[in-house]
C-alpha cells in the first residue's frame, strides 16, 4: 500500500511539473479532443482585474496585511501595513495555479483562492508600487486532480497565456504612461512571464522601462556561471542593490532539505552548458542574508500547506493578525551543489525558546512531505519583505536616471 502511494505522489509530481514548466497536462493524459477557439476577454473591463491603483474594495485594496512582530525573546508588536497612494512605479502580478473552478481553465470569475493568493503574495508590494493583477484563465488545480484519477479534461495553455499578453498590452496602453514597472509571478504565473518577457520584453523598446523581473518558484536557465544569456538574451541576473532591467529567480528548499535526486522541476538546468539561476532577494551579491518574512499567522482560513502552525511563542500568546514576521529566525544563501542550484532556507531557533523554531509551509499530499517541492508554497511568503526593499531601491535607481 505504501509503494501504491508513493507511486500516485511521485506521478503526481510529473503531472504538475509539466503543467508549471510547460502549462499544460502531459500529451500521455491529455483530451484529444480540440477545444473551440475561447473568447478574448476585454482588459478594459475593471472587472478583469483582481487589483488595480486606487481600488479599496479590491483584492488588494481590502486585503488585511497587519502584522505580528515576533522578536526571539517572545515579546510582540503589531506592525500596520500602509500603502503608498503616490508610489511612483508600477507592479504588475501574475498567480500562481490556484483555481479550484472545474475544467481544464479557469473562469474569469475573482474566486476566494485568487483574492486569498493576492494578499500573500502581491498586496503588500502597494507599500512601493502601484498594483495591477489581472484574472486570467490559467490552467487549473482541477486538472491535476483530473488527471491523477485517469480522467483527463482539456487544457489551454495557450489561452492563460494570451490572456496575460493581452492584460499588458493594455496596460502598456491605457495605465503605464512610461513609468518603470516591475513584473512578479510564482509558479504557473512565472512560467506565464518568462513567456512574456521572451516574445514581448527581451530586446524590443519596452524593455527600458524594466525594473525587474521577479520569478519565485521557476527554472530561468543561464549559460553556468554566467549571469545573462540562456532563457533571456538581453536581461541579465540582478547582482546589486538599486540595479535594474535585471532577473530574479529562485526555488527555496530547507537547508537541512535539498533537492532529492530525482528533483526535475526547479534547481536543475533542462540542458548542457545550463543551471538554473538562483538570486538570493536577501543578499543580491551573494552569500548569506537574513529573510524578512511575512509568514500566514493561521489566522485565516487557508494555510499553505493544509498544516496550521502552532503557538508562535512559549508560553503561547494570542495573535490577532492574519500575518507574522520573525526578526532573526530566518536567513536564505544560494546553494549550488553542481547539479542544483537553490535557494537553501535555514532557521535559527530562538536562545531561549521564547519563540518558535518551527516553520510550515512543504508540500504535503497523504501524508507525506513532498521534498522535490521544497517550500514552493511560501516561495513568496518568506522573501516578500527582502523583494519589496529590492523594488523600493530599483525605483529608486529609475527615478534617478529618469531625471
Amino acid at each position: 500500500m505504501e509503494d501504491v502511494l508513493l507511486s500516485t505522489i511521485r506521478f503526481l509530481l510529473f503531472v504538475i511539473g509539466a503543467i508549471l514548466l510547460t502549462g499544460q497536462v502531459p500529451a500521455a493524459s491529455a483530451a484529444a479532443a480540440p477545444a473551440p477557439a475561447p473568447v478574448a476577454v476585454s482588459y478594459a473591463d475593471p472587472g478583469a482585474w483582481l487589483c488595480l491603483p486606487g481600488r479599496a474594495a479590491d483584492a488588494c485594496g481590502r486585503a488585511d496585511l497587519d502584522t505580528t512582530v515576533i522578536q526571539p525573546d517572545g515579546s510582540t508588536r503589531i506592525e500596520r501595513f500602509r500603502a503608498d497612494p503616490d508610489a511612483p512605479i508600477d507592479c504588475f502580478y501574475v498567480y500562481p495555479t490556484v483555481s479550484l473552478d472545474p475544467g481544464g481553465n479557469a473562469s474569469m470569475k475573482a474566486e476566494p483562492q485568487e483574492i486569498g493568493v493576492v494578499a500573500q503574495q502581491f498586496a503588500r508590494f502597494a507599500s512601493v508600487c502601484r498594483p495591477y493583477a489581472p484574472l486570467y484563465r490559467q490552467v487549473t488545480l482541477t486538472a491535476l486532480r483530473d488527471a491523477l484519477k485517469g480522467q483527463p479534461v482539456p487544457t489551454d495553455r495557450g489561452m492563460a497565456y494570451n490572456d496575460i499578453k493581452r492584460a499588458w498590452d493594455y496596460y502598456l496602453a491605457h495605465y503605464n504612461h512610461g513609468r518603470g514597472v516591475v513584473l512578479i509571478g510564482h509558479s504557473q504565473g512565472s512560467l506565464v512571464l518568462a513567456q512574456l518577457v521572451k516574445q514581448e520584453i527581451d530586446g524590443k523598446p519596452v524593455q527600458k522601462r524594466l525594473l525587474s523581473v521577479i520569478l519565485a518558484g521557476y527554472r530561468l536557465q543561464v549559460p553556468r556561471g554566467k549571469d545573462v544569456g540562456g532563457d533571456f538574451t538581453s536581461i541579465p541576473l540582478c547582482r546589486a542593490a538599486g540595479q535594474i532591467g535585471c532577473a530574479i529567480n529562485f526555488a527555496s528548499f530547507r537547508a537541512d532539505s535539498p533537492p532529492p535526486p530525482n528533483e526535475k522541476i526547479f534547481a536543475i538546468s533542462s540542458g548542457p552548458g545550463l543551471e538554473a539561476a538562483c538570486v538570493n532577494p536577501a543578499a543580491l551579491g551573494g552569500g548569506s542574508g537574513p529573510l524578512h518574512a511575512y509568514l500566514p499567522s493561521g489566522t485565516q482560513p487557508v494555510i499553505a500547506d493544509g498544516v496550521e502552525p502552532g503557538a508562535w511563542t512559549n508560553p503561547p500568546k494570542p495573535v490577532s493578525t492574519p500575518f507574522v514576521a520573525v526578526p532573526g529566525m530566518l536567513s536564505a544563501r544560494c546553494v549550488d551543489d553542481g547539479t542544483y542550484n537553490y535557494l537553501a532556507i535555514t532557521i535559527h531557533p530562538s536562545p531561549t525558546g521564547a519563540r518558535t523554531d518551527t516553520l510550515t509551509g512543504d508540500v504535503i499530499v497523504g501524508g507525506h512531505v513532498l521534498k522535490d517541492w521544497g517550500l514552493h508554497l511560501i516561495d513568496v511568503n518568506l522573501t516578500i519583505g527582502n523583494l519589496i526593499d529590492v523594488v523600493r531601491q530599483q525605483g529608486h535607481t529609475y527615478l534617478a536616471r529618469s531625471r
